[in-house]
Formats: structure tokens, C-alpha cells, sequence
């Protein structure tokens, strides 16, 4: 089995073969198989294992890595007992846009599914790092984010009872918060501190959100900022790291 020729020096799957130049073979059926979706397509299913596995002339255990790695890369996803190939990763900019805008833009329906929405006492870390007094009732609004029904992350939001008295009665969970406070309470966003790693979901996390344990998340930690710069929200969202990127507009240092 030879390494597919049409591969241009520096290309992507090039570049990952080692200076001394043994290949390997699951390395090899990995090319194979992206030149494979290329012409299939987006939705396009790949053959079976077994399938693959004949062409390739290779064992089928050889044909799962590489399958591994493209699951993994988000350039290929399970459908039912199959496996398509997958479409571009979603932007999600780094702003104070919300989720729902962000997957609008890119023609996508945005949604949420709610997990659970309640009220504790502001435990002493929240209150240090969003300013609220310990003990004073805070919401936990929890929810799985999705695009065109396509699970793809898990938010949780915390917020000072105060701040928004009547939660759970007039907010929608399957809308944007931040239209909410915008339009229903008059609460505009003036800033906030954002913090990105990766991480492997918990077993629960992996369960809400529709993916193995072993694949690796983006976590986004968030503190909002009302118009006058009071923090207003504490916010932990976990992205599907084979689904999403971020994307940010950078400016001239002064």
C-alpha cells in the first residue's frame, strides 16, 4: 500500500510523516481515507471497517486508528451504526456576542435544551470571583447547546437572584440569556474576562452532551460585566472540541 500521491509537499497529511520517512500504516490508510471523503463529500458515508480494511489491505485494527484520529480531528462523525463525513467546525467568536448569534452566522439553528434550573446560596469561591455577597441566593441555570439538533456543548450560568428576580418564570430556556437581560430587563453587557483550556469532559458531561469520555473539550470560563462594569455573570461552557474553534479579531499593540 503506497502513500497516495496527489498529496502536495506541506499538506496537512504530508507534513505528519517523521524525517526519517517510515510511515505508518495506519498513517498511510488515514491519507487513503481523507482523499476517500474528499470525494464523498459532507454526509458522504465511508465504507465499512471491513470494507476498508480489503481495500487497503491492511487489519482492520489499523483501519480504526486512523478512523480514531479523523473522529477525534472532527473531520468524520458516527450516524447511527455508520460513519459520515463531517462538516466545516463551527466559529464561535470570542466577544461578547452570544452562542446564538455566533451559530446564526454561520447559517445554523440554534438551541438549547435545559438540564436544570435552580437556586442555592452563593458558596465563598463564586462570591470571589463574581462579587456577590457569600450566602445570598444565586440561580444555576444549566443547559446542552445545540446547532440544527446536533449536540454540541454544555452551559452553566450563574447569576444573582437580585440581579434577575424572576428567572424562572419569564425566561425561555430554549432562548438567548443575554436577550433576555438586554430586552426584558434593560441589563446591557459592557465587558468580561474570558479564560480557555482543554479538557476532558466528566462522565455526566459526556453523557449530556452525546460524546465518548476520551474526546477533548474547549472549556470557556466566562465573568460578564454589566454597563457599569458590576459583575453580573459567572459562566462555564464546555465545547466539543472535534465541533468547534474560536475565532478573534486582533488589533496593533499601542
Amino acid at each position: 500500500m503506497d502513500f497516495p500521491t496527489d498529496q502536495a509537499p506541506g499538506a496537512p497529511i504530508r507534513s505528519g510523516i517523521p524525517e526519517h520517512g517510515r510511515i505508518p500504516k495506519y498513517y498511510v490508510v488515514k491519507a487513503h481515507v481523507s482523499a476517500l471523503m474528499d470525494e464523498l463529500g459532507e454526509g458522504g458515508t465511508l465504507p465499512t471497517e471491513r470494507d476498508l480494511a480489503l481495500r487497503f489491505e491492511v487489519s482492520r485494527e489499523t483501519v480504526r486508528q486512523a478512523l480514531r484520529e479523523l473522529l477525534l480531528e472532527g473531520r468524520l462523525r458516527r450516524q447511527g451504526r455508520g460513519t459520515v463525513v463531517a462538516g466545516p467546525k463551527l466559529e464561535q467568536p470570542l466577544s461578547l456576542a452570544s452562542y446564538t448569534e455566533g451559530v446564526r452566522r454561520q447559517g445554523r439553528t440554534p438551541g438549547r435544551h435545559l438540564i436544570g434550573l435552580d437556586r442555592f446560596p452563593c458558596p465563598e469561591a463564586l462570591a470571589a470571583e463574581t462579587g456577590m455577597e457569600r450566602g445570598e441566593p444565586v440561580w444555576h441555570l444549566e443547559r446542552v447547546l445545540l446547532a440544527d439538533d446536533e449536540r454540541v456543548g454544555l452551559e452553566s450560568t450563574y447569576v444573582s437572584v437580585a440581579r434577575v428576580p424572576r428567572l424562572d418564570d419569564e425566561f425561555d430556556p430554549d432562548s438567548s440569556f443575554y436577550a433576555y437581560l438586554n430586552d426584558r430587563l434593560g441589563i446591557t453587557f459592557g465587558g468580561a474576562d474570558e479564560r480557555i483550556e482543554t479538557v476532558l469532559a466528566t462522565p455526566r458531561e459526556a453523557l449530556l452532551i452525546g460524546t465518548p469520555p476520551a474526546l477533548p473539550m474547549l472549556l470557556l470560563h466566562r465573568i460578564s460585566r454589566d454597563a457599569d462594569g458590576q459583575p453580573l455573570e459567572r459562566v462555564r461552557t464546555l465545547f466539543r472540541g472535534d465541533r468547534f474553534s474560536f475565532t478573534a479579531q486582533l488589533g496593533p499593540r499601542d
